[in-house]
């Protein structure tokens, strides 16, 4: 199983939060990632722990920062969430369904079908909102 499809919505949401948590000088501190997910402090710990181990997250003094592990991740879940959103959207769905039918399916689906969808596709470059489609390449995270 590959790492994206690893993950849980939680902690794929707790990633993200993360990095718009951490800024250029210091790392996100466990209170704001609590804010985003909507969460106490010591729950938003327990999806902090799981990235840990998996190398997704670094922490130093109570601070988090995604690793460079993690920021592949995150880019090739952007990839599987804007190549499912294309197809949902060739399927007649407006913008915002097809991101929320992209997210009932996204870390399900594999490298490699997202890689022939992507080819099936004609390789856009952006999804229906107008986001930018990462390009094909080697596995990342």
């Amino acid at each position: 199983m590959e790492l994206l499809q690893r993950l849980t919505r939680r902690q794929l949401d707790a990633l993200r939060a993360v990095e718009a948590e951490e800024t250029p000088t210091r790392g996100a501190a466990l209170n704001g990632v609590a804010r985003r997910l909507g969460v106490s402090a010591p729950a938003a710990l327990e999806h902090l722990g799981p990235l840990e181990r998996l190398g997704l997250i670094e922490r130093r003094r109570g601070k988090s920062r995604v690793s460079p592990r993690g920021r592949g991740c995150l880019t090739e879940y952007g990839r599987h969430h804007r190549v499912a959103e294309r197809l949902f959207g060739r399927f007649g769905f407006s913008a915002d369904a097809a991101c929320g039918a992209a997210r009932e399916v996204d870390l399900a689906l594999s490298h490699r079908t997202v890689e022939r969808l992507c080819a099936a596709e004609g390789h856009p470059a952006v999804c229906p909102h107008g986001e930018s489609i990462p390009p094909c390449g080697p596995r990342r995270g």
